[in-house]
């Protein structure tokens, strides 16, 4: 049988987390009528508490096995002597806390400079990767159902290297979006509502995955867990 859950007071950890979690959603909730001190609470113990979480993690996940173990304690890193090559990452890290001290708060630019040009270098080439080589390879695709493409498949390529040209030409600023230039930028732009649309529902079918979630958790955790639990039901 698994372990009892510790106890605070006399009531069980999980009845307590429960009623706290049940107490924060419908604190969230709160918004919906109006902005209130206690959807406040919520929102603020939330950023905190993501924050505080955010620390320790890069503290337990970064600094301790790539920075405090290699230039410490070698010997949990699978190192012979220590690394001292991890003190300027170090030192990088430490420059970032110069921007609480306004008089060198300038210190910073150069830790942000070197994450930002590294950040950049290394998305742009995965990005070239995942979104415009493989874009540029589809539009290569047969449009004609020939062999073994079905017409289903030629339409739907056909579809996709019309959408790309005529977006394409909606972005084009050299010349007047007049006569066939003008024809293909307007039909560029169904492209990108048909493109924008998909991209916000698929956000918004997101929040509604995350709202069901929280009313599955009031609903069978709560409410049927501990409210029914409570009255005898």
């Amino acid at each position: 049988m698994p372990d009892a859950a510790p106890q605070i007071f006399g009531l069980s950890t999980e009845v307590i987390g429960v009623w706290i979690a049940t107490f924060l959603t419908l604190a969230i909730f709160s918004f919906l009528y109006r902005d209130n001190p206690v959807y406040k609470l919520a929102e603020h113990i939330f950023v905190g508490v993501s924050a505080g979480y955010g620390v320790v993690i890069v503290y337990h996940e970064a600094v301790i096995p790539l920075l405090i173990n290699p230039l410490f304690r070698p010997e949990l890193a699978d190192l012979e002597s220590p690394n001292y090559i991890v003190i300027i990452p170090g030192l990088l890290g430490l420059m970032m806390f110069s921007r609480f001290f306004p008089r060198y708060d300038w210190l910073s630019r150069w830790p942000i400079a070197f994450v930002m040009g590294l950040s950049s270098g290394l998305a742009i080439p995965a990005t070239v990767q995942t979104n415009l080589l493989p874009q540029l390879y589809a539009t290569l695709n047969p449009i004609l159902p020939l062999g073994d493409i079905d017409p289903w498949t030629a339409t739907s390529n056909f579809l996709l290297v019309v959408g790309v040209i005529c977006t394409l030409a909606y972005f084009y600023f050299s010349r007047e979006h007049a006569g066939a230039l003008g024809v293909a930028s307007r039909i560029g732009i169904f492209f990108l509502m048909v493109a924008f649309g998909a991209s916000f529902g698929n956000t918004v079918m997101a929040r509604v995955s995350l709202l069901i979630g929280r009313f599955q958790f009031l609903y069978y955790d709560w409410w049927q867990g501990q409210v029914m639990r409570l009255f005898g039901g």
